[in-house]
C-alpha cells in the first residue's frame, strides 16, 4: 500500500508545470465561487465571511456552499390576497394605535396574512403545561388534528402524543402529521406505523434523498415551526417541541420554554400556514377544509411567518419595527442571540434613548459557538445601557419580545440569522395589555434567576475575549 501511494505521488509530481496548473485551477475556483456568492446579493458582511471562509478550503468550499449556502425556494403560494391589499377594519371595540396599525401593515405586506383577533390566548410555561393542554385538546377533536413540528422524538412525550393521535384516528378523526426530516430524523416509520395503520397521514419536510446533480440539496433549510390545529377552532404554537428534553416532569434539566394555546379567528391563520406547508411537502393539492364560523375576539393578534421562500424576512422586520416603535421598554428573551446590524442598532438606539431595554439569554446554550458569538455583542449593548441577564438554572429556550405595556411577540423564531433567513418560522404578535402584563410578569420572574452581566466583568484573553471574537467572525453564517 505504501509503495502504491509513493508511486502515485511520484507520478503526480512528474507532471510538467504542475504548479502552474494548480495555481490556475485555484484561481478559477476562487473566481467561480466568488461570483456565485457575490451574485446572491446578501449583506456585505455575510458575503465576505463566506468568501474568506471558503477560500481557505480548496474545492471543498464549493461543496460546503453548495449544500449549506443560502438558497431561495420558489413555491406556489396559497395566499392570493397579498401585501398591498387594504387592511380589514378593526374588530368592534378595538381601537389600534398608529404604531399598531403600522406594524399590522408591515406584517400583512410581508406575509399576506392580515391582522385578526383571538377570543383566548393562554401562555403555557414549560413542557408539562403544554403537553397536558395539547393532549386534552386532542382528546376532544371531532374532525381533524393537524400537527407540524421540527423535533418529534420517539420517547415518553412522543409516545404519549402518538398514542393520543392513534386513538383519535381510530375514532374517525383525520390526523395529519408533518415532521422536519432533520429535526425528527430519529423518529422511524416503525414508531409511527400505529398511526398510519389507524388511518393517519405522515409527511416529511425536505426529506434527505438523492437529487439530480443540478438541484441543490435543502439540508440547511428546515421547518422550525411548531403548529397544532384542532378542528379549526383550537391552535397551539410557540417554541416547545415534542421531546422529553422539554418536559420538566421527566427531567430536572428540561428546557425552560414558552408556548401558546389559541382560540378564535387567529386559528384560521395557523390553519392556512399548515395547509400551505402540507401541500408543499406532499405535492398534493391544497386541503379543502370547512372553516368554522367567524369568532371575533377582543385580543388583537396576527400570525407572522418567514422562510427562505420570501426575501422580506417578515419576523425580523416586525421585531425591528416593534423595537423602534417602543416608547418605554423593550424586553427580549431568546436562546440564540446573533443579531444583524439592523436589530443591533434598534436595541442600542432604544437603550440610548432612555428606554428600559433588557436582554435575557441562557448562560450557556446548547451551542457553544452561538453562546460565544452572542457574548461578543455584550460590550456594545452594555455601553448603550442594555441590561443583560444570563439565565442559569436550565437551558432557556423561550422566544419572546415585549414592548411597552401592550405589545408581545411569541413564537418559534430565535433572534439570529438562521431563524430570520434560513428556517421556516412562525410567530404571533399581540396588541393586548392583559397578555403583555402576563408576559412581563414571567420575564421579571425569569430575571430573578438570571444574574446581570456586569460591564466590569473579568474577560480573560484566551478563555473569553479571543474565542468570542473568533465566533463573531462567523456569526453571519450561523
Amino acid at each position: 500500500m505504501t509503495d502504491t501511494l509513493a508511486q502515485a505521488w511520484d507520478a503526480l509530481t512528474a507532471i510538467p508545470h504542475l504548479g502552474l496548473y494548480l495555481t490556475l485551477g485555484w484561481a478559477a475556483y476562487l473566481i467561480g465561487l466568488g461570483l456565485w456568492i457575490v451574485l446572491q446579493k446578501r449583506e456585505p458582511v455575510a458575503t465576505i465571511s463566506w468568501l474568506v471562509s471558503l477560500a481557505a478550503l480548496p474545492y471543498l468550499g464549493f461543496f460546503i456552499y453548495y449544500v449549506f449556502g443560502p438558497q431561495r425556494i420558489h413555491r406556489q403560494r396559497l395566499r392570493r390576497v397579498r401585501a398591498r391589499a387594504a387592511l380589514p377594519p378593526p374588530p368592534p371595540g378595538l381601537a389600534p394605535t398608529a404604531e399598531a396599525i403600522e406594524l399590522a401593515r408591515l406584517g400583512q405586506a410581508t406575509t399576506g396574512l392580515p391582522p385578526t383577533t383571538a377570543t383566548r390566548a393562554d401562555l403555557l410555561i414549560d413542557g408539562g403545561a403544554k403537553y397536558a393542554a395539547l393532549l386534552e385538546a386532542i382528546a376532544q377533536a371531532r374532525e381533524h388534528v393537524h400537527l407540524e413540528y421540527y423535533i418529534y422524538q420517539p420517547d415518553g412525550c412522543g409516545s404519549a402524543l402518538r398514542d393520543a393521535l392513534v386513538e383519535r384516528a381510530r375514532a374517525g378523526v383525520q390526523v395529519r402529521l408533518l415532521l422536519d426530516a432533520v429535526g425528527s430524523g430519529s423518529t422511524s416509520r416503525r414508531f409511527l406505523q400505529p398511526l398510519l395503520d389507524a388511518g393517519g397521514e405522515v409527511a416529511w419536510f425536505h426529506p434527505m434523498k438523492l437529487r439530480w446533480l443540478w438541484k441543490r440539496p435543502w439540508l440547511n433549510l428546515r421547518t422550525h415551526r411548531k403548529i397544532v390545529v384542532i378542528d379549526g377552532t383550537v391552535g397551539f404554537t410557540g417554541g416547545i417541541n415534542i421531546t422529553d428534553e422539554e418536559d420538566e416532569r421527566i427531567r430536572k434539566d428540561a428546557y425552560r420554554d414558552l408556548h401558546l394555546r389559541l382560540e378564535g379567528d387567529i386559528v384560521r391563520e395557523l390553519q392556512l400556514v399548515f395547509v400551505e406547508d402540507w401541500a408543499y411537502a406532499t405535492g398534493q393539492p391544497p386541503l379543502k377544509l370547512a372553516h368554522p364560523a367567524p369568532q371575533p375576539g377582543t385580543i388583537a393578534s396576527q400570525v407572522l411567518v418567514s422562510g427562505p421562500d420570501s426575501s422580506w424576512e417578515a419576523i425580523h422586520r416586525v421585531h425591528v419595527g416593534a423595537i423602534h416603535a417602543a416608547r418605554e421598554r423593550v424586553w427580549l428573551v431568546t436562546p440564540y442571540f446573533v443579531p444583524g446590524e439592523a436589530a443591533r442598532m434598534a436595541l442600542t438606539s432604544a437603550a440610548l434613548g432612555g428606554l428600559d431595554v433588557r436582554l435575557l439569554v441562557p448562560k450557556r446554550s446548547d451551542s457553544l459557538l452561538v453562546t460565544l458569538a452572542a457574548r461578543s455583542y455584550f460590550d456594545e449593548l452594555l455601553e448603550a445601557g442594555v441590561k443583560i441577564h444570563e439565565y442559569g438554572p436550565r437551558m432557556l429556550h423561550t422566544k419572546a419580545l415585549l414592548c411597552d405595556d401592550d405589545l408581545a411577540i411569541v413564537g418559534s423564531a430565535n433572534f439570529d440569522h438562521r431563524s430570520f433567513r434560513l428556517n421556516f418560522e412562525i410567530s404571533v404578535i399581540f396588541h393586548d395589555r392583559p397578555l403583555a402584563a402576563e408576559l412581563a410578569q414571567l420575564i421579571q420572574a425569569e430575571c430573578s434567576y438570571a444574574p446581570r452581566v456586569r460591564a466590569d466583568r473579568a474577560q480573560p484573553l484566551w478563555r473569553q475575549r479571543l474565542p468570542e471574537a473568533l465566533a463573531r467572525l462567523v456569526s453571519p453564517l450561523l
